[in-house]
């Protein structure tokens, strides 16, 4: 007789619905558990025979991927876009618990690679690179608001600059407005250095990885490539397989 479980997790920021089915597809059980490591752990370890563990792709799926893939036989994170079935009918939390249990059971959830291999440093480092080139770029397009919102053209990138920096707050005559740009200034201002710093740190550990690489037997079929904004960068070296595009991008903008 299959003892295989399946059990189905729907993850929250305070709670956790889990289900659990049998290789019949027979609902064993269903709990709501404190989104707590010891809670998930207890719950985990009082189950018997083989436990297959799905749940979907999301802010704390790392840390509960580390926690439970050690006691569980299978542990799958599945792109929640690919879950079908999780669109049918009411939902809730627990019907969504319960469908990733038979969507589990039933071999249909699509994997999210989530193993380690040394590129999470990598991948974490990235995620810390782009985050801060969206805020920069969005400091940056608020700033061109400002100016384009007084019918004051801002073509190009002099506008960012410390050197012009005085001629273009002076054409704003409105005192308010004029305050208004020199913050975004200064939030522009203190984002560049950090941002410089997560690509120097992204630069260094992909350049790790890299050397690895090529000394691997199959880097030759492993290989990928950075894209930069006006094509590669000379000083940009390529990420290991499994990583994703980090897009390293230069900010056109003058001396600064």
């Amino acid at each position: 007789m299959n003892q295989e479980k399946y059990i189905g997790m729907d993850v929250h920021d305070a709670t956790i619905s889990a289900a659990v089915m049998n290789a019949e597809g027979k609902l064993l059980m269903e709990c709501v558990l404190e989104t707590k490591a010891a809670t998930v752990l207890d719950f985990i370890q009082g189950l018997r025979g083989t436990l297959a563990l799905t749940f979907e792709e999301g802010t704390l799926a790392t840390w509960l991927h580390d926690l439970l893939k050690p006691h569980v036989s299978r542990l799958v994170v599945c792109d929640p876009r690919k879950n079908a079935l999780m669109r049918d009918g009411n939902q809730n939390d627990r019907v969504d618990a319960r469908n990733l249990a038979e969507l589990l059971r039933t071999n249909q959830v699509k994997p999210v690679y989530h193993e380690n291999h040394g590129t999470r440093a990598l991948k974490e480092l990235g995620r810390s690179y782009l985050t801060l080139t969206r805020d920069s770029t969005r400091v940056m397009n608020r700033i061109k608001s400002v100016y384009r919102s007084w019918a004051i053209p801002c073509a190009g990138t002099s506008v960012y600059s410390r050197r012009h920096r005085a001629e273009w707050l002076a054409q704003l005559v409105e005192p308010g407005v004029r305050i208004r740009a020199e913050h975004l200034y200064e939030q522009l201002d203190s984002l560049e250095p950090v941002r410089q710093a997560a690509r120097r740190e992204l630069l260094r550990e992909s350049g790790k990885h890299a050397a690895v690489k090529i000394t691997s037997p199959d880097s030759c079929d492993r290989s990928d490539s950075v894209s930069t904004a006006g094509g590669l960068a000379a000083d940009t070296p390529s990420l290991p397989y499994q990583t994703p595009a980090l897009g390293l991008q230069r900010f056109c903008r003058p001396d600064v």
